[in-house]
C-alpha cells in the first residue's frame, strides 16, 4: 500500500488524468478505508475477541484429544484421567493426614 501512497503523491506518474477519474479513484480509496476501518472495529469488540479466544482453546484441545486422522488419541486420555485420579488420592491422603 505503500507504494500506491508515495506514487500518488510522487507526480502525476499511475494518477487519473481527468477530474472526474480523480474522483472516481479518490471514492474507491474512502470506501476501502471504510470497509478497512469497519473489520478492525468489528474484530476489537470484546465479544469477538472472547469468541476468538473460546474457537482457538477448542481448536487446540481438538488437537490435543484427536489424531489427524480424526480419531480419538486414547492413550492421552487414559493418560490425563490417571494423572487426575492421583492427584485426587493424594489431595484426600493429604486432608485424612490434617
Amino acid at each position: 500500500m505503500s507504494t500506491q501512497v508515495n506514487g500518488a503523491a510522487g507526480g502525476s506518474e499511475g494518477m487519473p488524468e481527468s477530474p472526474a477519474a480523480l474522483e472516481q479513484a479518490i471514492q474507491e480509496r474512502r470506501d476501502h478505508l471504510a470497509a478497512i476501518i469497519d473489520e478492525l472495529t468489528a474484530r476489537a469488540k470484546p465479544q469477538e475477541i472472547a469468541r476468538r479466544g473460546a474457537a482457538g482453546v477448542q481448536r487446540k484441545l481438538q488437537e490435543l484429544t484427536h489424531g489427524p486422522d480424526g480419531q480419538l488419541r486414547t492413550e492421552r486420555l487414559a493418560a490425563v484421567a490417571g494423572a487426575i485420579a492421583i492427584l485426587g488420592g493424594a489431595l484426600v491422603l493429604l486432608r485424612r493426614r490434617r
